[in-house]
């Protein structure tokens, strides 16, 4: 549950004093706001007459559905609320970003927005934020069971944690669509982009837990890397030698169009080809 900061229990503490109902109630409509995105509100507290739904435009369902007061004071509060939550930075979803997370039993949820920022009403959780500082904002971030990844577009960067290791991927010229995580056959992880699916372990690692590496690309598994010193062995072997050509291909013409300098053309080929 996310905890409110000082400034979050005074705003609390303000609407509760002005609608007329109990900080604890007040504290449940706001987290039910912000699961809704500002927008819509699933909740279940028994001063709002148990379980209803509210929905910004006018749409409010209630158990106590005569009760025109307690709709009033409800919508209003809702809309408030939603109102507060806008107004803070990166705490409500929008743009182009993707969230995903998919648990054990399978089932995967997807959500279209911004990764919530820092916000003045809610202490920040570490564990949202687990990538390193200096990549920034990520255009999109997601789970799959024991494994997180934030992917950062613009600096063509993939962060993937397992266990208590983060590593970091250049993404060269993909443009990230998605990913998804085979159950069998090491687990491995496979993200789509223009080039069609793309198995993780043929991206170039640049650094594991904020050290520079210059290794062969790895499949990230806590059951199967190794955490002794830079040398690891990547769970599914070398990636194939199409893979690795089809790589310098698109970095060569990542250096006709100006994204990279021939010494980082040279260096990144040189590192390519050293996997044959």
């Amino acid at each position: 549950m996310n905890q409110l900061t000082q400034e979050g229990d005074r705003i609390v503490n303000d609407l509760a004093q002005r609608y007329g109902f109990s900080p604890d109630a007040v504290t449940h409509m706001m987290l039910a706001v912000l699961n809704g995105n500002g927008s819509m509100a699933q909740f279940n507290h028994p001063e709002f007459a148990g379980s209803g739904q509210w929905m910004r435009g006018g749409m409010l369902m209630l158990g106590d559905m005569f009760n025109h007061t307690l709709k009033g004071n409800v919508d209003a509060l809702c809309n408030e609320i939603s109102n507060i939550l806008s107004n803070q930075p990166g705490l409500l979803q929008s743009g182009s970003f993707q969230s995903q997370s998919q648990g054990g039993t399978g089932q995967q949820n997807q959500a279209s927005g911004a990764p919530r920022g820092a916000s003045s009403l809610f202490v920040p959780n570490p564990d949202e934020h687990w990538w390193p500082k200096d990549l920034g904002t990520p255009n999109s971030t997601g789970s799959q069971n024991n494994t997180s990844y934030a992917y950062f577009s613009n600096i063509h960067r993939l962060a993937v944690k397992t266990g208590s290791d983060v590593w970091i991927y250049d993404t060269l010229d993909h443009q990230i669509g998605g990913f998804s995580q085979q159950q069998s056959g090491g687990s491995s992880i496979t993200f789509s982009s223009q080039y069609g699916n793309v198995d993780l372990s043929s991206l170039p690692v640049t650094s594991r837990n904020g050290q520079p590496v210059q290794v062969t690309p790895v499949q990230p598994n806590s059951a199967s890397t190794s955490t002794t010193g830079t040398s690891t062995s990547p769970p599914r072997g070398h990636a194939d030698e199409h893979g690795i050509l089809d790589a310098i291909a698109r970095l060569g013409e990542l250096k006709e169009k100006g994204f990279l300098t021939d010494d980082e053309f040279a260096s990144k080929k040189s590192e390519l080809l050293a996997r044959l």
